[in-house]
């Protein structure tokens, strides 16, 4: 039984969401596991959905449970938004431009800390 609001969310919405409850978790989680940890009434078959897409983008690994997976987060958050800026990247074959309009656009910190990290400084 699939929920009308499983429709109407927003793919990035809903993989943020399952995340979330993965990276909270101390241990890997089956689907059925997952949907109890959101409370947000999704079936769990768009849950499942969703898990298979993380993994088939290499966000989420999983493990054999009996007939299924439980998953777990190969990234932390951080580490995610850096692939999702990567791949971003990737897609422009001007990287040059793109590069110089991203550094023209940062704030006076976020400059600092990329010339620090630049120069070797990781912290």
């Amino acid at each position: 039984m699939t929920d009308e609001k499983d429709e109407r969310r927003p793919a990035g919405e809903l993989e943020a969401t399952v995340m979330a409850a993965l990276w909270a978790a101390r241990e890997p989680l089956t689907p059925s596991r997952v949907q109890r940890e959101l409370g947000v009434g999704l079936a769990r078959t768009t849950v499942t959905t969703i898990l298979s897409r993380l993994h088939d983008k290499g966000v989420v690994g999983r493990e054999r449970l009996g007939r299924g997976y439980a998953y777990f987060a190969v990234q932390d958050a951080p580490g995610l938004t850096a692939r999702r800026m990567h791949g971003e990247l990737a897609r422009d074959t001007d990287r040059e431009t793109v590069l110089a309009r991203f550094v023209a656009q940062l704030s006076a910190d976020d400059e600092q800390v990329l010339r620090r990290l630049l120069e070797g400084d990781e912290r």
